[in-house]
Parts: C-alpha cells; sequence; structure tokens
C-alpha cells in the first residue's frame, strides 16, 4: 500500500489552490473547475471544492474544520522558505525552530485553517531518515 494524496475539501477552492501555489512554489494542474493537484516529488495534495463531496455521499466532509491533522512538506531549506511564508499567511503558529527530533519545522495554518508545516531535516539522524 502506497498513500498516494491527501485532499482538502474547500468552500473557496481559488484562494486555497492560489495560496498552496504560493507556498509550494508548484503549478496546480487543474482537471475541473471543482478540482486540481499539485503534485510533488512523491505524493499530491489534492483540493476540491464542496462540490466534489456531493459524489460521495452528502454531508460527509464539512471544509474548514480540520483541527488534528497537519500537512507537511520537507523542504531545502526552511528558513529561507519562512521568508517567503510570511508574506502570504496571515496566521504563523511557529517560526521555524529546530524540534527533539531532528527536524527544524515551520508550523502555519492556510486560509481554510489547516495547519502546514514545512520542515528540513538538521540532525544526522533526521538527515539520514530522509535519505
Amino acid at each position: 500500500m502506497k498513500l498516494t494524496s491527501l485532499r482538502i475539501i474547500t468552500n473557496n477552492i481559488k484562494q486555497l489552490v492560489h495560496f498552496f501555489e504560493q507556498a509550494t512554489t508548484i503549478t496546480a494542474t487543474w482537471y475541473t473547475d471543482d478540482f486540481a493537484e499539485i503534485v510533488t516529488g512523491n505524493s499530491t495534495l489534492a483540493i476540491g471544492s464542496t462540490r466534489t463531496i456531493g459524489l460521495f455521499g452528502d454531508g460527509i466532509a464539512q471544509p474548514a474544520s480540520n483541527r488534528s491533522v497537519i500537512i507537511e512538506f520537507r523542504v531545502e531549506n526552511v528558513d529561507e522558505d519562512y521568508e517567503r511564508i510570511k508574506e502570504i499567511a496571515d496566521d504563523i503558529i511557529q517560526k521555524p525552530t529546530t524540534m527533539p527530533w531532528g527536524n527544524r519545522s515551520l508550523l502555519f495554518r492556510d486560509p481554510d485553517g489547516n495547519l502546514i508545516n514545512f520542515f528540513t531535516p538538521v540532525t544526522a539522524e533526521a538527515i539520514r531518515k530522509f535519505s
């Protein structure tokens, strides 16, 4: 089994896709007006409008209500990315900080309130883990 993608459901797909394009510096691929993907090296962040949920069933997802999942992106230099992110994110939760497990992490919220973590492994053990 391989985790392939994570999908965010939103009321404002254009705003959220634009935010993630700016945050990741990756251009999204739009498949319909209601569905886009940002493809990284080994996974995909899918973003769908609330209209896409109706295809699965009514009331199964509530946009802008995540309070338990952190979407994480490994980046080359989290301190450099912080300079860009602080210009686009309204809610920086934690400036770049080295965590006890060896990653330097930047935690912020997207426009829907989802927690996003940009991190760079900095200790030898963390670097080995992601090699």
